[in-house]
């Protein structure tokens, strides 16, 4: 990627980082750094062990304040359906971060650039990489102008991650249904499960989705068949 690249997506943002070398870190994958050993790239996964953190903080810190009278319980709910890697994918993609990622030639041809995980992962490692390169208050601005939204519509209960009751909701308006949800795969080390499970419904395949947990995955897959209109069932 050329320097213009990086004042675009800068632009995108609505960040200008002072260290160029930051943004080139975050968007590096680890498929890249290790087929390119000869450049002394570091991959994102550090920024995105950072980024995790400083971003459940961040919402933490606001649903926290938002919410004076919620209970622990109901405030670890929200966060939940908030931070989530098919929440962070949706805004990856809406900002279009995928076409600036660094990966390697065959995560590159196995659909790498459109794959969730890493798509939300980015979004963690930018979100690492703006705090150390401008401090909390920088992260916590970008944060909240990606995320604010997301979450008050999650504190008033609109469900924006709350897929799997949406959709029980409107099948069952169309009378008794069976709903399950089945995992078809499961892919990864133990400390990073990938698990994909789809979603019937009167045994018709409804959608199918990818996420870390078994949860995120089924509502991923719930999220897909929203999409689609559960296919006319």
């Amino acid at each position: 990627m050329n320097k213009d690249s990086y004042k675009e997506l800068e632009r995108i943002l609505n960040y200008e980082f002072k260290d160029n070398q930051i943004l080139i870190n975050a968007l590096t994958h680890s498929s890249y750094a290790n087929e390119n050993k000869n450049l002394k790239l570091s991959s994102n996964e550090r920024l995105e062990f950072l980024g995790d953190s400083i971003l459940n903080f961040i919402i933490s810190a606001y649903i926290y304040t938002s919410c004076p009278k919620l209970p622990e319980g109901e405030m670890t709910k929200i966060r939940a359906s908030v931070v989530c890697e098919q929440t962070l994918k949706d805004i990856s993609n809406q900002l279009g971060i995928a076409k600036y990622l660094q990966l390697g030639k065959g995560e590159e041809q196995t659909g790498g650039r459109k794959r969730p995980s890493i798509l939300a992962d980015v979004f963690e490692a930018v979100v690492g990489g703006i705090y150390i390169d401008g401090g909390l208050e920088a992260a916590k601005n970008f944060v909240l102008d990606k995320l604010e939204k997301i979450v008050l519509c999650a504190i008033k209960g609109t469900g924006m991650m709350d897929y799997k009751t949406t959709l029980q909701e409107e099948l069952q308006k169309e009378g008794e249904v069976k709903i399950t949800y089945e995992v078809i795969t499961e892919s990864g080390p133990d400390h990073d499960k990938e698990f994909k499970v789809q979603i019937k419904c009167n045994d018709k395949v409804l959608g199918i989705g990818l996420g870390k947990s078994k949860k995120e995955a089924e509502q991923a897959a719930a999220h897909k068949a929203l999409e689609g209109k559960y296919n006319n069932v």
